[in-house]
């Protein structure tokens, strides 16, 4: 019933169905009008007039449907081919009802759906721009170390600083790659988390021990405090991956000889952990944007990529969880996890 290919000219009587119906009408008005003749001429008058009446009633009815259906057809071709909307409300009576609401939830669907399309493509390519200008800065780097190596005049001491450096990089590069897999996997809705019995106090001590030692030449304390054997139901290994994001952003912002504070506790509703630091806090400006991906912050420092913040949302977001950052009323940033017992 489309335009074009699928377009066709309305004919009454090439519709295989009003054919039909027209042929079986007309038999039955010969047969009414031969009946009538039969019982005298008044009465097959009356039963041809009555027939005709009701068989040209019958085609302009049918015809006037049938038209609406072509309309209809053409105004669904032009919302395939780009037009916003169609004006639906002219359909709705008798038996087209039916066909114009379902018409209707199709092209909200198909409106839903295009927008969705436009909006994926728009953050894909932002996603893809963000990501080769993360990889390109160390990777310029990596090729000014490797040209700089390839020089026989020099030093030893110097060679093992380039290559210390060079590895560094690497790492960063791995970090960033194995970062974004991760968050893939998460909105793709690949990953699957267990619903086990997590202690904070096992967390945090997992979190920590790969930041122990750049605090320790920092000079740098943790200070824990975990009442009631807090716990809650979630994945041990995702939680560690979102929590030592987060202690990671408080250890670059904190001074040496700063102090990074975690307490924990629980309620009937959720187990809070509060991840806090004696930096110097968190810009106002930033504070709306600071889970963004690729966000990187006034006082960011040059090595940040702005990714592990939004994972560590997006990991406590799937375990029925919030994360929120603030600055606390003396000094320094606040994070505060909360793990819901029930679904919010």
């Amino acid at each position: 019933m489309m335009t074009g290919g699928m377009g066709y000219s309305m004919s009454l009587l090439r519709n295989p169905e009003v054919k039909r119906s027209f042929l079986i009408f007309l038999g039955i008005t010969v047969a009414a009008i031969v009946l009538g003749l039969i019982l005298g001429t008044g009465y097959g008058l009356f039963a041809f007039c009555l027939c005709f009446l009701f068989d040209a009633v019958y085609l302009i009815s049918t015809k006037k449907r049938y038209k609406n259906i072509e309309k209809l057809s053409r105004e669904i071709d032009l919302v395939l081919h780009g037009k916003e909307s169609i004006h639906l409300d002219e359909y709705a009576e008798g038996e087209l009802s039916i066909l114009q609401s379902e018409i209707s939830k199709m092209t909200i669907r198909l409106k839903e759906q295009a927008g969705a399309l436009r909006k994926d493509k728009t953050y894909l390519a932002d996603s893809i721009a963000d990501i080769s200008h993360q990889i390109r800065t160390p990777l310029t780097s990596i090729n000014i170390i490797v040209s700089l190596l390839q020089s026989p005049e020099l030093e030893l001491e110097r060679r093992k600083t380039l290559i210390q450096e060079l590895k560094k990089l690497l790492s960063r590069i791995d970090w960033l790659i194995s970062t974004l897999l991760k968050m893939s996997r998460l909105e793709a809705g690949m990953t699957r988390f267990k619903k086990e019995k997590v202690l904070v106090s096992a967390l945090i001590k997992k979190a920590v021990q790969p930041l122990a030692i750049p605090m320790e030449l920092r000079g740098q304390e943790l200070k824990t405090s975990i009442k009631g054997g807090a716990f809650y139901l979630g994945d041990l290994a995702w939680s560690v991956e979102a929590v030592s994001n987060i202690l990671k952003n408080c250890l670059e912002h904190t001074p040496k000889g700063g102090i990074i504070e975690v307490e924990a506790e629980q309620n009937a509703v959720y187990t809070e952990i509060a991840i806090s630091d004696s930096g110097s806090g968190i810009d106002d400006a930033d504070l709306p944007h600071l889970f963004e991906r690729f966000y990187k912050g006034k006082n960011s420092n040059s090595q940040s990529f702005g990714i592990g913040l939004a994972l560590a949302r997006m990991i406590v977001t799937e375990q029925n969880g919030t994360v929120k950052a603030e600055n606390k009323p003396g000094a320094g940033a606040q994070f505060t996890i909360r793990f819901y017992k029930g679904i919010i």
